[in-house]
């Protein structure tokens, strides 16, 4: 296998107290960190959510309230693990769709300002799904011939997705060996989404549009007009924060371009007046003009 890394790649799965985005919490996190020169940094930690931890949930990863009541909570731990991450791009099983979005809510929520706009996100299940067609546990024994031990142990969850991803490119001669190339394959659906949570995107033209409900495919700024109270029906509604954040930065570029083309027609306003006013004199003021300028 040979990944060319043009910068750090973070391998990191979450095991939280349910899958709700907004409201449910981290209570493990795991990551282990490929550099360029194919060395490899690991980085495990539980974490108490301050929150219950539902019965139903910790049947499926094992952690149980007891287990974390003693950990350090996620704002104790953030900076370190933002730390850890760096400069890396982002990769994981179903990462696009949940893990990334989970840790994005849980940064901002502590006042981390975590930038993930210069990275790339590589999403092994797309990968696989688009490939096999299959869950974690079946991709683990397809690609590695072997079944996965501790599943939703997050570091197992986290060894499997990584070896997973090698054992893929190793397999398939279509992809390229290079994380901007498995980044753009990975995503799912036909546009650039601009979150997570896959709420707003960028069409064919390179504007932010709706990707959902009754505005699906609509530019923001189009709605924007006909429907102004959409936008603050978003900021106020059960949407993920850095969903929130996505709207307002495109809110903010269509605020900056609308008084840009306000500007540029009080110029052209200007000019058309003067223009006017130029062709409006009269032979006899535009000779004595001349005469004045010449006296």
């Amino acid at each position: 296998m040979s990944l060319s890394l043009k910068r750090p790649l973070a391998i990191f799965d979450l095991e939280t107290t349910g899958l709700n985005i907004t409201k449910d919490r981290i209570v493990e996190v795991a990551i282990i960190k490929a550099f360029p020169d194919g060395s490899e940094e690991y980085f495990s930690k539980r974490i108490n959510p301050e929150i219950p931890i539902p019965n139903e949930t910790s049947l499926i990863h094992g952690i149980y309230d007891i287990d974390v009541i003693n950990e350090p909570t996620f704002s104790e731990i953030a900076d370190e693990l933002v730390a850890f991450i760096g400069d890396a791009d982002l990769a994981g099983y179903n990462s696009n769709k949940f893990d990334i979005p989970v840790l994005s809510e849980e940064l901002l929520r502590v006042g981390n300002d975590f930038n993930v706009s210069d990275r790339k996100f590589v999403d092994v299940q797309n990968i696989f799904h688009k490939m096999e067609q299959r869950t974690l546990a079946a991709a683990y024994l397809f690609y590695c011939n072997k079944p996965i031990e501790n599943a939703h142990n997050a570091l197992a969850d986290t060894t499997a997705t990584w070896e997973v991803l090698k054992a893929q490119i190793s397999k398939y001669d279509t992809l390229e060996k290079n994380i901007d190339f498995l980044s753009d394959f990975s995503k799912a659906g036909n546009y650039n989404l601009l979150d997570f949570a896959g709420r707003l995107a960028i069409n064919e033209d390179g504007e932010g549009i709706y990707n959902f409900g009754k505005n699906k495919g609509k530019t923001i700024k189009e709605i924007s007009i006909s429907e102004p109270g959409y936008y603050g029906w978003m900021l106020n509604a059960d949407f993920p924060l850095y969903t929130k954040q996505c709207l307002k930065n495109e809110m903010e570029k269509i605020k900056k371009e609308q008084v840009k083309e306000q500007n540029i027609n009080k110029e052209r306003k200007k000019i058309n007046n003067v223009t006017n006013k130029i062709e409006n004199e009269s032979i006899e003021d535009k000779l004595e003009a001349l005469k004045n300028k010449f006296k």
